[in-house]
């Protein structure tokens, strides 16, 4: 399906001007029209808002400042540029103040039209956006973006989001496994001027110290032995973009120094390269400790801290979020009952006592695995607190682990073993219950069978 162009009026009572700029802007892409003065331009408004105004700011009849003013709210739905003469600048600056993205003084330069015009689209668009999220914080629900609740510290959260969403300043999340730190990185991105570019997530603790480099600047090919190729690093992949680190504490000391030289001149060389390649992508790092402990701790270079922390976001653990928990917990259920094409359990009171006083330590992600878990297996009927006991995975790990004195490795065997038996040896409902995939399962059975 093709891809609706943008629409722009184009207000002027000359006639040439007018039809010029028409021509240019559909060159462009933009969908244009006209009219020919403020009288014109309003009625066209009044049947259909366009995405974009440009206008003269003297005409006759109607001028450019009272057509705004005739706009009234519908400003700031819509990107206004005037186009003047030098003499009307303070005019055009009170047009400004009106609601008017911008102006631009006469003779006009094209160049600088369209790079105006593109800016304030994505100005607006994002406006628009935003606003519809303001708009779901009203629901039952509070969400904004990927996230959910509608606890105090979650609408100050989404508050410091729609702060600091539309800068291109790093911004470093912290908070407990669980929390969402990764959903704050898409809504950071999905807010922003750079939406349309590409989001790459990275788990530096998964990555060897050795293929970070890699990983992050890319190689040119015959780099190194593994080398039979040209790879493209995440930076120049996001391009454009937003680029999230995950557990950026666990980033190789030898690796922090050039990823800190990169933000700061924005240029990256792959390995085996010999020129410097300019990127603009924009980096949100997380991690699940304390920054200022991994600091102290010789985990995270104090240099690479502060360039990450320009904007700091710390994301509350469930057990905080107190008024949220019910409400995550009914989304879930009811999510996860559209997925198995089951009906939605209700839960009695007990259950839902149940709920709020566990202490939640794998915080949103725990609840979200337990509500699956106990949508697969419990045969229907209202959730109760003997259902939320016996399918939440923290209590068979307790359980098992009160056993004897025990590895890991053992706590788990055993917490499969049971997972197996309280389904009766289904292996897709014990890796729900587990909160695995069924492949990890085999895996580990496979594992098991092997000793």
């Amino acid at each position: 399906m093709a891809r609706q162009r943008p629409t722009v009026l184009v207000v002027d009572d000359d006639q040439a001007t007018r039809q010029g700029l028409t021509v240019l802007l559909d060159s462009w892409g933009y969908q244009a029209s006209e009219a020919e003065n403020g009288k014109a331009a309003l009625a066209a408004c009044d049947k259909e808002l366009p995405q974009a105004i440009v206008t003269d700011l003297m005409m006759p009849g109607m001028t450019g400042l009272e057509f705004i003013a005739a706009l009234g709210e519908r400003v700031q739905q819509v990107a206004v540029v005037f186009v003047t003469g030098q003499a009307a600048i303070d005019t055009a600056v009170q047009a400004i103040k009106l609601g008017a993205y911008d102006y631009l003084a006469k003779p006009l330069e094209p160049p600088r039209l369209r790079d105006v015009l593109e800016k304030a689209l994505k100005q607006i668009a994002l406006s628009r956006e935003t606003g519809a999220l303001r708009q779901r914080l009203e629901s039952p629900l509070g969400s904004y973006g990927a996230l959910i609740g509608k606890s105090p510290p979650m609408r100050k959260l989404y508050q410091q989001i729609g702060q600091i969403a539309a800068t291109n300043a790093a911004v470093l999340v912290s908070g407990e496994s669980g929390t969402g730190k990764e959903l704050v990185a898409q809504t950071l991105h999905d807010l922003s001027p750079r939406r349309d570019g590409n989001y790459l997530a990275l788990n530096c603790a998964a990555i060897s110290p050795t293929l970070m480099e890699s990983e992050l600047f890319g190689h040119e090919k015959g780099a190194f032995t593994s080398a039979v190729d040209r790879h493209l690093g995440c930076f120049e992949q996001a391009d454009g973009g937003t680029l999230f680190l995950d557990e950026i504490t666990e980033m190789a000391l030898e690796v922090q120094p050039k990823f800190l030289r990169v933000l700061e001149e924005g240029q990256i060389r792959r390995i085996g390269g010999n020129k410097n390649i300019q990127v603009s992508v924009r980096v949100v790092a997380a991690t699940n400790r304390q920054p200022l402990a991994a600091v102290k701790d010789g985990k995270l270079r104090q240099d690479l801290f502060y360039r990450l922390n320009v904007f700091c976001l710390e994301l509350p653990p469930l057990r905080e979020r107190g008024e949220d928990i019910e409400l995550l917990a009914g989304y879930f259920l009811e999510s996860f009952a559209a997925k198995y094409q089951k009906t939605k359990l209700p839960w009695s009171s007990d259950f839902g006592a149940a709920l709020r006083t566990h202490h939640w330590p794998g915080n949103v992600r725990e609840l979200r695995n337990a509500m699956e878990r106990l949508t697969v297996l419990t045969g229907g009927g209202s959730l109760t607190a003997a259902d939320f006991k016996q399918f939440c995975l923290s209590t068979l790990v307790e359980e098992a682990s009160e056993l004897a004195p025990m590895s890991l490795a053992e706590a788990e065997r055993i917490a499969i073993e049971r997972a197996l038996a309280a389904t009766a040896g289904n292996k897709t409902q014990a890796a729900a219950l587990l909160g695995i995939t069924p492949k990890t399962l085999n895996a580990k059975l496979a594992l098991y069978s092997q000793e």
